[in-house]
């Protein structure tokens, strides 16, 4: 007898029931601590760009790109020493470098000496994840991590796996403290250094996008050095802030142009 081939359409597979309770809100029915909605201020002309409110958020996510050699850890660090001068808790946490090699930038940024820095690669047999965890546990109003894609590559090392998932399993450390849990019950608000590919691309899980209150860039053009947000939630200045490296213990922020104009 011969095997009969049946062709057509496959029959359909019913999905197993599963009970989910879906609850719905009214931003109505919320209540916030106000301590969300006060921005927190370097008393420079970035804070408009941060936000509408001219200030870095608490509780949100700023992911930074840009150019090779733009000055993307210098002018976060000076936005981070000038948050911890005004009297905000702040930590740098910093997968790519180590003491020595801060000491050069603590010379041409004094300011830079009196944050608290968090060295990975002085955990480099430890388990990344505890680290963090550890570090992050007192509760920081803000956070500078430089870069979310070489800390990705500690937990890939310790944990194995893809980029992406050890990616996603910092995020959710990211969006923990975020919450506010944390020993000080601090919204923390992280500024993430983030690599990209030379198509523009993320290195890493897309996830980043979504989690991200705004995105900034520092670039090049025949002007200079600038900074910009393509995407920002909570509003700020969408002009270009041109700056310059020049002076001594600070970025100079300059004056801001519209990104349609050279």
């Amino acid at each position: 007898m011969k095997n009969v081939v049946k062709r057509g359409r496959p029959s359909k597979v019913e999905a197993p029931q599963m009970k989910l309770n879906v609850k719905t809100v009214k931003m109505d029915d919320l209540s916030f601590n106000d301590k969300l909605f006060t921005p927190m201020r370097t008393n420079t002309k970035v804070d408009q760009f941060f936000s509408s409110d001219k200030g870095v958020m608490p509780g949100t996510n700023v992911v930074i790109t840009g150019d090779p050699g733009v000055g993307k850890t210098t002018v976060l660090l000076d936005v981070l020493a000038d948050l911890n001068n005004q009297g905000k808790k702040c930590l740098f946490i910093s997968g790519e470098m180590n003491s020595i090699d801060m000491v050069g930038y603590v010379r041409r940024f004094p300011k830079f000496g009196a944050l608290e820095i968090l060295f990975m690669g002085d955990y480099s047999d430890v388990n990344p994840d505890v680290v963090l965890r550890t570090a992050l546990k007192e509760g920081y109003d803000c956070v500078l991590i430089d870069s979310l894609a070489e800390i990705s590559d500690n937990y890939v090392d310790h944990f194995g796996g893809s980029v992406k998932s050890n990616t996603n399993r910092i995020l959710q450390l990211l969006d923990e403290h975020n919450q506010a849990n944390n020993d000080a019950d601090l919204n923390t608000t992280f500024l993430v250094i983030q690599q990209v590919t030379k198509g523009g691309g993320f290195v890493g899980s897309n996830k980043i996008k979504h989690m991200t209150t705004a995105m900034g860039h520092l670039k090049f053009d025949e002007m200079g050095r600038y900074f910009h947000f393509s995407k920002n939630r909570r509003g700020g200045n969408g002009n270009k802030l041109y700056f310059n490296l020049d002076t001594h213990n600070k970025v100079s922020w300059l004056h801001d142009e519209p990104l349609n104009m050279a």
